[in-house]
């Protein structure tokens, strides 16, 4: 059962909060549930983990590519290990590891890479990964998820602990808005319809939902109804919800707070031109790199905001 917020609020708690609670709730659970961290477990929050399971964790320095490794090996003998770092460098510097001792040996590796986006914020281009889902989205068999808030994030870990298989978890590490209640239970895979809509659909993941259902609303008052999806599985995408949505509302928007390429939009697009053509725009950044700045201001200089959206919109419908 899936029930939204009254209010799209800020969390109470960090997601990296909530993220080590998970942990240490699996972990206690199984002892197999392995932590293992680039130097970050401080800027993770993983640190009371560590405290309570130490004979559970592995802190392996700044060296992504052998921590894959070494979570591929730990994985061969049955562990299940969740491999932190920052997303560019779980995603960049590690693409080899996790796709050949990983992947292609298709081990049981759960990886999950921090401040995807314009999350990253003041850690500027460098430390801002708008390829790291296109990345993991080429590598074959890898499931990859973008938790919306919280509650979702509870729902996805327990879901990556009990399926074997590769994973790509991106992760906010600070606040973000909550838009479920607690209790719901998601499944990996399958979309989310938090809003019904006739005019236009508009598929959304991680930051962008709540801009997509912001839009939603500032639309209604001019009488465009849109439907919002939260398609917070990337791979494998919810083709029967995209293929629903085009056919039921004809004109379809993509926002992601990712490259447009090898991302959402394209995901989408495939499923789309596929099964049923429709007009299609997406909201995401344009093949640009990350900059420093605040989260209000990097949103509004690529584009993520809601009234980047509602132009979208209008733009698609006019081309029905």
């Amino acid at each position: 059962m899936i029930k939204t917020a009254d209010k799209i609020c800020p969390e109470s708690v960090e997601m990296r909060k909530a993220f080590c609670e998970s942990l240490i709730e699996l972990a206690g659970e199984d002892e197999n549930v392995i932590v293992m961290d680039g130097d970050l477990m401080g800027a993770m929050g993983t640190k009371p983990f560590a405290d309570e399971y130490p004979d559970q964790t592995l802190d392996c320095g700044i060296q992504e590519a052998n921590a894959v490794g070494v979570a591929a090996g730990m994985s061969a003998v049955g562990k299940i290990p969740f491999v932190h770092s920052f997303g560019p460098f779980i995603s960049r510097r590690a693409c080899d590891q996790v796709f050949m001792s990983g992947a292609y040996a298709r081990l049981n590796v759960k990886l999950v890479g921090s401040d995807p986006g314009i999350t990253a914020q003041i850690n500027g281009g460098t430390h801002m990964p708008f390829e790291d889902m296109g990345i993991m989205r080429g590598i074959p068999q890898m499931t990859i998820v973008e938790p919306t808030d919280i509650t979702m994030l509870r729902s996805v870990m327990r879901q990556m602990k009990e399926n074997y298989g590769m994973f790509y978890m991106r992760l906010v590490r600070k606040t973000c808005m909550k838009i479920y209640e607690e209790g719901s239970e998601f499944e990996i895979g399958k979309a989310v319809v938090l809003r019904d809509g006739r005019d236009a659909s508009v598929i959304a993941s991680g930051y962008c939902v709540a801009q997509a259902l912001k839009a939603a609303e500032e639309l209604e008052r001019e009488g465009v109804y849109i439907r919002v999806i939260d398609m917070f599985t990337w791979k494998p995408v919810d083709e029967e919800t995209i293929v629903k949505a085009a056919k039921e509302t004809g004109a379809i928007v993509t926002a992601e707070n990712h490259n447009v390429i090898n991302g959402l939009g394209s995901a989408v697009a495939e499923t789309v031109v596929k099964h049923s053509p429709v007009p299609m725009e997406m909201i995401g950044v344009q093949d640009q790199f990350g900059e420093v700045g605040n989260l209000d201001y990097l949103a509004g200089r690529f584009g993520l905001k809601a009234e980047n959206i509602i132009e979208a919109v209008k733009k698609a419908i006019k081309r029905k």
